[in-house]
C-alpha cells in the first residue's frame, strides 16, 4: 500500500474516532498500536516499550507532579484574594486600573501555578465582580481575565512546557527562560491595550471616586501581600536559572512554598493536602496516559514513512521556511479552537518538528510561538477552556456571548505579540543564551 494512502487511512482513522466523542489519548494511543502492528508487527511494540521505558525513567518528568501540586495548594492558600487587594489600593485610580492591576495578578499567579486554569478561576471569582461593580465594560473585563489567565502555560514554570520538552528532548531550563521575554512583552501589550482603549472610551473603565482611594500608609500596608508570591517565584525560578537546582528539585521547593504561603494564610489542613494530592494523582494519571498516546502516534507515524511524504509537502510550500512556519501556526490556531493544547501537542509535534529542524528553526524558539498558540486556544471559540472556566465563576448577568465577544481584542493584541517574536526572536532567545550559554 503507498504511503500517500497508508496517510490517509492513519489521520482519518483519528479524525473518525475523534468525532465519536472518544477522548483523545485513548484515540491516539489505540488507533497507533493497530497501525504499528500491521505495518511492524510486534518488533513496534517493543520499540514503543523502549521509548516509554526511557521516559519514564527521565527525571524531569517528576516536576510534573509537584508542579500540579504546587498549583493546586496556592489556588486554595487565600493568596489572590491578598493580592487582589493591594492592587485595587494602587490602581483604582487609574482609569481601567483595575483590569491592568487584574492582569498583573494573572503574571504573578502564572510565575507561581504553571497551569491555565488557576488565575482564571481565580480572578473571575475575586476581581470580576468587583470590576462590574465599579462600572466596567463586561467586555473589557471578561477580555483581561482571559487573556492574562492564559500565561499559565507561558510564564515559567510551565507544566506544558515540561510535557513539551519531554516530547522533544529541548532542555526545560531553556524553555523555561524563554518564556519571561514573550511574558512580559504579552503583559506590556495588553497593559497598553487597556490603557489606549480606556483613553478613547473613558466610560468604559472609570476611575475609583477619590473618597474611595487609599492613602499612602494603606497603600504600603498592602504591599506585604506579593512578598510570599515573590518568594515563590525567586525561590522556584532563581534556582533554575542560578544553576543550583534541576527543575524538579525547584518544583519541590516550589511546594514547600506553596505549603508555607496557605500556612501563613491560616489555610493548611488535612482536608486541603488531601484534596490537593488527589487532585494532583488525576491530573499526573491522564498525562502518564497522554506520554503513552504520543509515543505510539510518533512510532506510528514514522513507520507509515508520513513524515517524509508531510516534509516535502511543506516544503514545496510558497514562501519557503517562513509558508511553513505560516502554515503551521495557522493550523495550530484553528485546531485550538476545537481542542484541547495537550491534544494538539501529541497531533502536531510528531508532524512540525522534522519541518522546524528542517528549515533550521531554533526548536525552543518555535516551542515559545507553539506555547502561544496553545493560549490563544485556551480562549478562542468555540471550545476554548479559558471562556468555560470564566462562565463557570461569572456573575449572573454575564452571558457567554459576552465571554465570546470579549476575546476579539486580545486576540488580536496576543497575535501581534507572535508576530514581534518571530521578527524579533531575541525576545524569546535572550535569556536563554544568558543563562544556558
Amino acid at each position: 500500500m503507498s504511503v500517500e494512502l497508508l496517510t490517509l487511512l492513519f489521520f482519518g482513522s483519528l479524525l473518525f474516532f475523534v468525532l465519536l466523542g472518544t477522548p483523545l489519548a485513548f484515540v491516539l494511543g489505540g488507533v497507533s498500536v493497530v497501525f504499528l502492528w500491521f505495518e511492524m508487527g510486534p518488533i513496534g511494540f517493543y520499540l514503543l516499550s523502549s521509548k516509554m521505558w526511557e521516559t519514564m525513567s527521565n527525571p524531569t518528568l517528576m516536576a510534573i507532579p509537584l508542579f500540579v501540586y504546587m498549583a493546586t495548594l496556592l489556588e486554595k492558600s487565600g493568596v489572590a484574594g491578598d493580592l487582589y487587594d493591594m492592587m485595587h489600593q494602587w490602581w483604582g485610580g487609574v482609569r481601567g486600573g483595575l483590569a491592568i492591576g487584574t492582569v498583573m495578578i494573572c503574571v504573578i499567579f502564572a510565575a507561581m501555578s504553571g497551569i491555565s486554569g488557576a488565575a482564571v478561576v481565580t480572578m473571575g471569582t475575586i476581581a470580576l465582580p468587583k470590576m462590574l461593580e465599579r462600572g466596567y465594560d463586561k467586555k473589557l473585563a471578561l477580555g483581561a481575565i482571559n487573556a492574562g489567565g492564559g500565561w499559565g502555560i507561558l510564564i515559567p514554570p510551565s507544566i506544558l512546557m515540561v510535557l513539551y520538552s519531554l516530547l522533544t528532548e529541548v532542555s526545560v531550563g531553556r524553555l523555561f527562560a524563554a518564556g519571561i521575554g514573550p511574558g512580559v512583552l504579552l503583559f506590556v501589550l495588553v497593559c497598553v491595550y487597556i490603557l489606549a482603549r480606556c483613553l478613547v472610551q473613558p466610560e468604559l473603565a472609570p476611575a475609583l471616586p477619590r473618597e474611595l482611594r487609599s492613602d499612602w500608609g494603606s497603600k504600603l500596608r498592602s504591599l506585604r501581600a506579593v512578598i510570599l508570591p515573590i518568594l515563590i517565584v525567586l525561590s522556584v525560578l532563581g534556582a533554575i536559572f542560578g544553576g543550583f537546582a534541576t527543575p524538579t528539585e525547584a518544583a519541590a521547593i516550589g511546594v514547600f512554598g506553596a505549603m508555607v504561603a496557605t500556612a501563613v494564610n491560616r489555610q493548611l489542613s488535612r482536608a486541603v493536602l488531601m484534596d490537593s494530592a488527589v487532585s494532583t494523582l488525576q491530573l499526573t494519571t491522564l498525562i502518564m496516559w497522554i506520554l503513552f498516546a504520543a509515543h505510539a502516534f510518533s512510532t506510528a507515524y514514522t513507520a507509515l514513512g508520513a513524515q517524509s511524504l508531510i516534509q516535502d509537502l511543506m516544503s514545496n510550500l510558497p514562501g519557503g521556511k517562513w509558508g511553513a512556519l505560516l502554515m503551521m501556526l495557522g493550523t495550530l490556531f484553528i485546531l485550538g479552537m476545537v481542542l484541547d493544547p495537550v491534544g494538539i501537542m501529541l497531533i502536531t509535534l510528531p508532524v512540525f518538528l522534522p519541518i522546524v529542524r528542517l528549515h533550521g528553526f531554533d526548536p525552543v524558539w518555535f516551542g515559545i510561538l507553539f506555547i502561544i498558540m496553545m493560549e490563544v486556544g485556551y480562549m478562542t471559540p468555540p471550545f476554548g477552556f479559558n471562556l468555560f472556566y470564566l462562565r463557570g465563576v461569572a456573575p449572573p448577568g454575564v452571558t457567554m456571548g459576552d465571554i465570546y465577544s470579549s476575546v476579539v481584542p486580545y486576540v488580536l493584541v496576543t497575535l501581534l505579540g507572535v508576530a514581534l517574536i518571530i521578527v524579533f526572536p531575541a525576545i524569546a532567545l535572550y535569556l536563554p543564551g544568558l543563562f544556558f550559554p
